[in-house]
């Protein structure tokens, strides 16, 4: 227990460029458009204490920040290292909720007790890995030039290969065809042969489950690694996804759209998914990703960690059933991923490029999340927020 109090706590609310970036047919996914600037919009969180010391972090999204207000006063007198105790507390009063709110301010308290420890959060959860194996994970398809056909994506899928990196996921079209998505699965897997390992992904686009079945026996024929949230249930009928799983042979990937330790391990147990997903930013920060990583590994399967970012990686550090480092969303024709790295003042970066030969990234060494954030870019750019506390 540490003498530390929470006194102020600040939310702001930010916008950024993506270039040569728009949506695609119905608003929703991102996709390559030339000449295109298309507005982003992130959150930073900053705690403060009585001491001085301070957590930082920027994720989130708005229903996350909305959730937070419900129970951000509550944290004020706290002390932010007992974060098990906030955990419990805070995931009681959201129990109505889908309890996205908690991601983000248990990242900071982890970054705040990193700084008090002048450790890495890698290291406060015993993590030994320094470098971490990457796919790529793309953006979805477009009708723009881009990512818009088999060959479109058997090329880019070669060049992540020749730069390095040892897998590759499809994210495919939101106004798909099923004959171009099995077509794709071929003409990738046949770009690049048997080495590298494939994962597709259509988040949930695929219509029915018999579609999603064609899709998995196209994977079993073309050795996929896994299929990840394949049809319009939004990845959460725990019954559609064990039947898919006694037809296909590719492993399953499932779990990135529920919450809580407790539900995945209902779906794991139920026989419902083969690889477990999950998200920092999604499953209330480090504290309830661990325990879901815990519980994969428990049950004897792998847990595979959702996005970049300086907390994704100091997860993986510190997790040994885990594969790949997750660089979304990258394309051939624009740097962009969705997120912007101007946020960090120190060089960090996630995109395209920010893998080394090996395909391989590092994890930031420094005291907690190990990374410098650019305040002057996050408040030139800032558009609303909210301070609790003094």
């Amino acid at each position: 227990m540490s003498n530390l109090k929470i006194t102020r706590i600040e939310v702001h609310e930010f916008n950024f460029d993506m270039n040569d970036v728009s949506k695609d047919y119905n608003g929703f996914n991102l996709v390559y458009k030339k000449g295109i600037t298309q507005k982003g919009t992130s959150y930073a969180t900053k705690v403060f204490t009585d001491q001085g010391l301070t957590g930082e972090y920027v994720g989130g999204d708005s229903p996350s920040f909305a959730q937070f207000n419900m129970f951000a006063n509550y944290l004020i007198g706290k002390d932010p290292t007992q974060r098990e105790l906030i955990y419990n507390d805070v995931k009681r009063a959201m129990r109505k909720f889908d309890k996205m709110g908690m991601g983000p301010i248990d990242i900071t308290l982890w970054d705040l007790a990193g700084k008090l420890y002048n450790c890495s959060i890698s290291e406060m959860l015993g993590g030994w890995r320094t470098s971490l194996p990457c796919y790529a994970s793309t953006m979805h398809g477009d009708r723009n030039g881009g990512l818009d056909s088999p060959k479109a994506y058997a090329d880019f899928a070669l060049e992540c290969k020749n730069m390095g990196y040892k897998g590759f996921k499809i994210h495919g079209w939101g106004d798909y065809d099923i004959n171009e998505e099995i077509a794709t699965i071929f003409a990738v897997r046949n770009a690049v042969g048997p080495e590298m390992d494939l994962m597709l992904d259509p988040a949930c686009e695929i219509n029915t489950w018999l579609e999603a079945v064609k899709l998995g026996k196209a994977c079993d024929e073309a050795d996929f690694f896994w299929l990840e949230d394949p049809y319009k249930d939004t990845g959460v009928s725990m019954h559609g996804h064990k039947k898919l799983r006694e037809i296909i042979k590719t492993p399953l990937l499932q779990t990135e759209h529920i919450r809580g330790v407790e539900q995945h391990v209902d779906f794991i147990a139920s026989g419902a998914t083969d690889i477990v997903r999950v998200d920092p930013d999604y499953d209330s920060g480090f504290t309830g990703s661990m325990k879901i990583a815990n519980a994969a590994e428990g049950f004897g399967l792998d847990v595979e960690i959702h996005s970049p970012g300086p907390a994704q990686r100091q997860m993986m550090a510190a997790v040994r059933n885990t594969n790949y480092y997750e660089m979304a969303l990258v394309h051939p024709n624009t740097p962009e991923i969705g997120r912007t790295n101007e946020i960090y003042a120190d060089g960090y970066k996630d995109s395209l490029d920010a893998v080394d030969k090996e395909g391989n990234v590092n994890v930031p060494k420094g005291p907690g999340l190990g990374v410098e954030y650019n305040w002057d870019f996050i408040m030139s750019n800032r558009t609303g927020g909210r301070t609790y506390g003094s």
